[in-house]
């Protein structure tokens, strides 16, 4: 499974990601493929009478949180079999009132760093917006949500001459408020600079400014995913952490039949930032959304435990794989690389939730889809980070594991990841969905 033609499922992830260039348009781009599917969005706010076994449905958090599940046809404490993802990448969000005058003429925006994103990887390259913006409506508890986005670049920004800084390339400490403003547009005054922006936010959404409130708009990089390598080998592209995973757990569900287990997709935001939102996993969203699943299946509180006693996840985040130029950061004899399948990710201070149970199940789940599946462990003298998995069991005492595909520079603007590590990774996914 090595050349394009064998890689059934890539040009679709790869259209995918395009379609994804923020959490909100990935939530949407999800959401939209399983209406396509027959799914049927729930409202957290009306009741779930109508959840039926084997029926298909769907609820979104905030926009930018999107969880799907087939109801089980067994009874209501057979259990749940979860995929947990997440929505969010590292980057820049655009502050309030971002509009600046600088020198040269030029108008630049005012940003924040969201999470941990490798800074000097988003210098020179064609850059736009997309988010989500918030309108005026008749109600004031329940205003207008629209997304947007720029499809063309819009952004820059330029890293200094060399010829000013000699020492660049013996290392280069970056201001994430100095260094890492964008540019926007060749301005005459500045008076221009005021709401500049909105003006444009307006135009696109065929609306007038003053219906803008606020928003949640991000930087993006405008170069599409694409595969490199002499056999096509590799996909490089933005946010492949982690929207590689949640293409991965929504496509698995779409192609699954359903199960005597309620079979269920969970794509979380703010996983970069701790997770501590009502769309993050820290909330006790998914422990609230598969208890009323279990009521509506007719299960008491008392079959609730039961089924969560039943039940498996798979908390899907995407894991280092040994690098050709840095070898020595990786354990001597856990080092996933790419091409190798599945990661399953151990930490013995339980930064993940793997153990060797959970290991064990993942393993024979790809030694079933017959795929291969690797080890990550981390370097003894380098701390690692945590992931969804963690998080999730101080809600839900779950069994479960943390994997992930690997890749080559996590958090870079553009990451790299091997093309058919997708393919084995959907095909474990389906099995266990199946088995």
């Amino acid at each position: 499974m090595t050349n394009h033609q064998s890689l059934i499922h890539i040009d679709d992830m790869m259209s995918f990601l395009d379609s994804s260039p923020v959490n909100f348009y990935a939530v949407e781009t999800i959401r939209r493929r399983l209406e396509a599917a027959d799914f049927v969005h729930l409202e957290q706010s009306e009741p779930w009478n109508e959840i039926r076994p084997g029926g298909k449905y769907y609820i979104v958090k905030n926009d930018s949180a999107i969880f799907a599940f087939v109801a089980g046809t067994g009874a209501p404490f057979a259990g749940f079999k979860i995929i947990s993802a997440h929505s969010d990448s590292p980057g820049f969000r655009i502050k309030p009132k971002s509009e600046i005058a600088a020198p040269g003429q030029v108008l630049k925006l005012n940003t924040e760093v969201y999470g941990g994103p490798i800074l000097y990887t988003w210098f020179d390259r064609p850059l736009s917006i997309a988010g989500r913006v918030i309108l005026r409506s008749p109600s004031i508890l329940a205003p207008d949500h629209r997304l947007v986005r720029f499809d063309r670049p819009l952004l820059t920004i330029p890293h200094l001459a060399i010829h000013f800084n000699r020492a660049v390339n013996e290392g280069n400490p970056l201001s994430k408020q100095k260094d890492m403003l964008p540019v926007l547009a060749h301005i005459d005054s500045a008076a221009q600079c005021e709401g500049y922006l909105l003006d444009m936010i307006a135009e696109q959404l065929g609306v007038e400014p003053h219906e803008i409130v606020d928003f949640d708009l991000s930087l993006y990089d405008t170069t599409p995913a694409c595969l490199v390598g002499a056999n096509d080998e590799f996909i490089t592209s933005g946010r492949l952490d982690d929207l590689s995973m949640a293409y991965s757990a929504m496509t698995a569900l779409l192609e699954s039949e359903p199960s005597t287990m309620t079979q269920v997709m969970a794509i979380f935001d703010n996983e970069e930032t701790g997770s501590g939102t009502k769309q993050g996993a820290a909330s006790p969203e998914l422990d609230y959304m598969l208890r009323r699943i279990c009521a509506a299946l007719g299960g008491s509180d008392e079959e609730y435990m039961r089924a969560v006693a039943n039940s498996f996840m798979v908390s899907a985040d995407n894991a280092h794989a040994i690098h050709p130029n840095y070898p020595e950061k990786q354990d001597p004899t856990n080092h996933p690389r790419l091409g190798g399948g599945p990661v399953i990710k151990i930490n013995a201070n339980c930064k993940y939730m793997s153990d060797a149970d959970s290991a064990a199940v993942f393993r024979m789940i790809c030694e079933q889809a017959e795929v291969p599946y690797q080890y990550f462990v981390n370097h003894s003298d380098v701390a690692g980070g945590s992931t969804l998995g963690n998080i999730l069991t101080s809600q839900i005492p779950l069994r479960g594991v943390d994997m992930g595909a690997a890749l080559w520079a996590m958090h870079s603007v553009r990451e790299t990841a091997s093309a058919v590590d997708h393919e084995y990774t959907i095909a474990a996914f389906k099995e266990f969905y199946n088995c």
